[in-house]
């Protein structure tokens, strides 16, 4: 797969928030879930403060590389913790240099074919913190996702 490495700037995310890992199994649906809410609800068109219109799923505090455990957020990047909404949480994409692979197609097949992939690649990860942003205009059967691995400096 195609990469180009990035720099990033720190940026905050506002959302929903939950634990789980790869092994767990329920992961699928403790994801889709957050996903399902972030829509359904309507939490993503009142998070106030974003910076754009794209959507984020966001992997931090991983509990070690094997990635027994992480945070997934599903949210917006916003300039402020100041939110009308109620029950939100903050995670912060941490500055640093990332691979940022491109990803089209389908939403969620796109995806994860993209991390059935990224885990046979050899890459220099810091596990600080990956995310993928889903850039606005798409739809379920054709999207674009940038997808931001972090990498060790």
């Amino acid at each position: 797969m195609d990469y180009e490495v990035v720099d990033l700037k720190e940026k905050l995310v506002a959302g929903l928030s939950a634990r789980t890992s790869n092994d767990a199994p329920d992961m699928g649906m403790v994801i889709g879930s957050l996903w399902g809410r972030f829509f359904e609800e309507g939490i993503f068109f009142h998070i106030d403060h974003k910076e754009n219109e794209k959507s984020i799923g966001l992997y931090s505090d991983y509990n070690g590389e094997k990635m027994e455990e992480y945070q997934i957020t599903v949210g917006c990047e916003v300039n402020s913790r100041e939110q009308s909404q109620e029950g939100l949480t903050f995670a912060v994409i941490p500055a640093g240099k990332y691979a940022k692979f491109v990803v089209r197609g389908h939403m969620q097949k796109a995806v994860s074919d993209f991390w059935m992939k990224l885990w046979s690649m050899d890459l220099n990860r810091s596990f600080t913190g990956d995310f993928e942003e889903y850039q606005p205009g798409g739809t379920m059967e054709d999207s674009e996702i940038h997808m931001y691995i972090a990498l060790k400096e």
